[in-house]
């Protein structure tokens, strides 16, 4: 498997994540998830993995960090602004972003700015 096709599967688990930080998944919210699906490059592993977390029923802070330790190992990558915007999509389809969703989103992309950003500055 490919560092692609990995990352692409834990966009999957932080789908799972982003559609359950409410509670449960919201038939608006996997419609959304069809729609991004249905023409992705990588939806059969998006789908594997997002199905996978749905059949186990992880919890949403499990997910998360799991996604969070594969994102900081797998570095800087412009996938991460893909990231942000399927969540943002799939919180936003049932009744608009939450609080617990808009908490989920700000931390995934705060915390890889600021791990990066860290990153960046021992190098200078």
């Amino acid at each position: 498997m490919t560092d692609k096709e990995r990352l692409y599967e834990h966009m999957g688990e932080l789908i799972y994540a982003i559609a359950m930080a409410d509670g449960k998944i919201q038939k608006e919210e996997q419609d959304a998830i069809d729609e991004i699906l249905k023409n992705h490059k990588w939806a059969s592993n998006i789908k594997w993995s997002f199905d996978y977390e749905k059949e186990h029923h992880h919890t949403v802070r499990e997910v998360y960090h799991k996604v969070m330790s594969y994102c900081i190992a797998h570095g800087p990558s412009e996938e991460y602004v893909e990231f942000v915007d399927v969540m943002i999509r799939v919180a936003d389809a049932s009744n608009g972003i939450d609080e617990d969703e808009y908490a989920l989103i700000n931390e995934f992309s705060y915390k890889l700015s600021e791990h990066f950003q860290g990153d960046l500055d021992k190098l200078h």
